[in-house]
């Protein structure tokens, strides 16, 4: 999924510490479950540093195959964009589902570990309280914490955990040097016999424990986009950011890692080996601020991976893979939803399964791996299919790098899945396809994402002018207008509006009614549209009465989709979500219904809701062909009224200067082909979430009327199954200005 960027990183030193708090903190965690294993069976001496050296073999061998993903997909979406560009939209699914697996993991297996590392201090910690675990309890604050402050932007998320992540570089760094100097210079042996029957199944046992390290190799990949400079310098850039903190890992697992085997026991329940290794190397102060700068990286790396959901869910629900609600950004620019699903799943595990970071490792690094073959496969058939058109020496090396990289990556995946498969790794046999039908559910029914808006922009901008009929002064006429009627004075507004309209378009109006079945209320109703008829004739316009007989829901939705009018104008009280839900409001039907335009009035208390004099109205517009199907409309009442239009782009990254700056051309653009000199057109680009920044200039602007579409960027594809645009669907319920509402087609 492409990332969406509003601070640019400078140089690989910033992007280490903006995306390594995950794979940073592996050897604070790995050791424990690894040790715990091959200690406990008496063959450390014999596997442990092979085990050691085959993790590092796989680093070195996928961070090679990473340099030519980084400069093949420079968007952001990493592997997974690989993957799509290499093997379609099956791949990108699976992805999606394994990742949405992988980044609640990371935030469990992060809490997890920081709880460890915390009660290691706090030995009460593993007492109960009313029969919880405590160990439990504070993880699930501590979740809380983390997804409360995410929603909050990323600029508090990185302000409160971002210099975590240079802290736990240096003291890894630092411990490093411990080592060297009262231990010595050890690098782990590597003893044939690991291999033997008798060791093997420890040996992968270790390795398959080990490999939790790869885990954040990936957002690298990512960050590639958050970079400044031309494509070559930002992934040299982001490739440099992963050597800087893989290889801080790397020299972590060889150097410290035998000290770790030599002064710490595994077997002690009560302290972490990673602590026990620090208090035997360090003063006892420094071992401490070891423990607290542990718990700000895992704090770190938890924040991380919620944001990281935040991140892909704008992504899936770019290219319609989950609703556009899931993804609906909160008035600090990030999607809420995700994060608080993914505290609620997380909270579930502590609750249930406990917080022990042991629990949640198996799967912690076989997704991870599933992917890492995907994206080493991916990489090797787009260097055969180079191959295939040229036939260069530099080809045949990446295919002999990515072919190795990609071995090594399934080697690791069928040996964590073979090792570990009863202790949780079958569930990615559930999960996975779970979500993957969950994704193409969505897809099939939200139909393919829309051009993307650079595309789009390109398309518009080169538009030629809109030609209109010579002396004709609008491009829409309005011959036939369907007021419903009532009898109540919520009704009496938009029919007030309409007469305002007939009055310069020289239009009919047909006042319709729907009787209830009987005699008597047939008479009452044609009474009624009688007396209204009579009270309003004019020689401006025609009145047609109209009575109907039936239903009041399903007549008056059968006689806007059918009654072949030019537009209708419908008055409501101000939308209530319940009754929308329960299908009570006629309004709602209608608005659901693909009718012709609609002129929408909520009359309430405040005097800009009861009536318009078309003077100043405001057109959203978000770039894509389908929002501009309302200006027509506009342009039609503008030669009428003589009105002021504003036409409004809202940039999806606030701080986008290129993307705003190509925005205010095509506004520019909308205004030369649709709108006359004489017209007073004024365009504005700014803000982020579409719905609040729109609802803003609403309630600032002094507008009479705003005109939007159904449905904008997302498609009319969906129309069936999203009845309404999320954007749109915020605007009908939450303003009082009136409103001129398009079904998209």
């Amino acid at each position: 999924m492409s990332a969406n960027i509003s601070y640019k990183l400078k140089n690989s030193l910033q992007g280490a510490l903006a995306g390594g708090g995950d794979p940073a903190t592996s050897p604070l965690y790995v050791f424990g479950p690894f040790l715990s294993l091959i200690v406990a069976a008496g063959v450390a001496k014999v596997t442990f540093g092979a085990s050691i050296w085959l993790a590092v073999f796989t680093v070195v061998s996928v961070s090679a195959m990473y340099r030519y993903v980084m400069k093949w997909v420079t968007d952001g979406s990493g592997g997974s964009g690989l993957s799509e560009e290499e093997f379609g939209s099956w791949a990108v699914k699976t992805n999606a589902a394994i990742t949405v697996i992988e980044y609640t993991l990371t935030f469990l297996v992060s809490i997890a570990a920081l709880v460890t590392f915390l009660a290691d201090r706090v030995p009460s910690l593993k007492d109960h309280i009313l029969g919880l675990d405590t160990r439990s309890l504070i993880a699930v604050g501590f979740s809380v914490l983390i997804a409360l402050a995410v929603n909050r932007g990323p600029k508090i998320a990185a302000n409160l955990f971002g210099p975590a992540t240079a802290l736990i570089l240096l003291f890894l760094w630092f411990m490093v040097g411990a080592v060297i100097w009262q231990e010595g210079f050890h690098l782990p042996d590597f003893n044939p016999h690991a291999f033997n029957s008798a060791h093997l199944k420890f040996t992968f046992g270790g390795f398959a424990r080990i490999l939790a390290l790869m885990t954040g190799i990936e957002i690298f990949a990512n960050l590639v986009a958050s970079y400044e400079g031309s494509v070559s310098q930002r992934s040299r850039r982001a490739y440099g950011s992963l050597l800087i903190v893989m290889g801080t890992t790397v020299a972590t697992m060889l150097i410290v890692g035998p000290a770790i085997l030599k002064l710490s026991n595994p077997l002690n329940a009560a302290k972490s080996v990673f602590t026990q290794t620090m208090d035997a190397l360090l003063p006892m102060w420094l071992s401490y601020a070891g423990t607290l700068i542990g718990i700000a990286v895992l704090l770190s790396a938890a924040a991380a991976s919620a944001q990281g959901i935040q991140n892909l869910a704008l992504g899936l629900r770019a290219r319609h893979y989950i609703p556009s609600r899931w993804g609906k950004k909160n008035k600090f620019d990030v999607p809420s939803f995700p994060a608080w699903a993914q505290v609620f799943i997380v909270v579930f595990c502590f609750l249930f399964f406990g917080s022990h970071e042991d629990t949640y490792l198996a799967l912690y690094a076989a997704g991870v791996f599933v992917l890492l073959s995907m994206t080493g496969w991916s990489a090797f058939k787009r260097f055969l299919r180079f191959y295939s058109q040229e036939k260069k020496g530099e080809y045949l090396v990446g295919m002999a790098v990515t072919s190795f990289s990609a071995v090594c990556a399934t080697f690791a995946t069928f040996i964590i899945f073979r090792e570990r498969f009863k202790d949780g790794a079958w569930t990615y046999l559930v999960m996975v396809p779970a979500l993957y039908l969950g994704f193409d559910f969505y897809r099939r029914r939200l139909g393919a994402p829309p051009e993307s808006i650079d595309s789009r922009l390109s398309t518009a901008l080169s538009a030629q002018p809109l030609m209109t009929v010579p002396g004709s002064r609008t491009s829409f006429k309005i011959k036939r207008i369907l007021v419903p009627l009532s009898g109540s004075l919520v009704s009496d507004v938009s029919f007030y509006a309409a007469l305002k309209i007939a009055s310069k378009f020289g239009s009919k109006i047909i006042p319709a009614h729907v009787a209830k079945d009987g005699a008597a209320a047939g008479l009452r109703g044609a009474a009624f549209l009688n007396q209204v008829c009579a009270q309003w004739s004019s020689d401006a316009y025609s009145l047609e009465p109209l009575l109907v007989h039936g239903e009041v829901k399903k007549e008056l939705v059968s006689l806007c989709e059918k009654g072949n009018f030019d537009l209708i104008c419908l008055s409501s009280t101000k939308f209530n979500p319940l009754a929308k839900l329960s299908g009570d409001s006629f309004s709602f039907n209608i608005i659901y219904a693909t009718t012709p335009p609609i002129i929408l009035m909520r009359p309430t208390d405040n005097w800009i809701s009861r009536s318009t004099g078309f003077q100043n109205i405001l057109v959203p517009l978000d770039g894509s062909e389908i929002a501009e199907q309302v200006l027509p409309y506009v342009h039609a009442l503008a030669s009428q009224y003589e009105s002021k239009i504003t036409l409004l782009s809202v940039p999806e990254v606030d701080g986008d200067k290129a993307l705003a700056e190509r925005l205010g051309k095509y506004l520019g653009s909308i205004r030369g082909r649709y709108f006359s000199d004489e017209t007073v057109v004024d365009c504005i680009v700014e803000g982020s979430g579409p719905a609040r920044t729109i609802l803003g200039n609403i309630n600032e602007g002094g507008y009479d009327l705003v005109a939007m579409v159904s449905h904008g960027r997302g498609g009319v594809e969906r129309q069936g199954f999203v009845r309404l645009g999320n954007v749109t669907e915020s605007i009908l319920s939450e303003c009082d200005v009136p409103m001129l509402f398009v079904s998209a087609r």
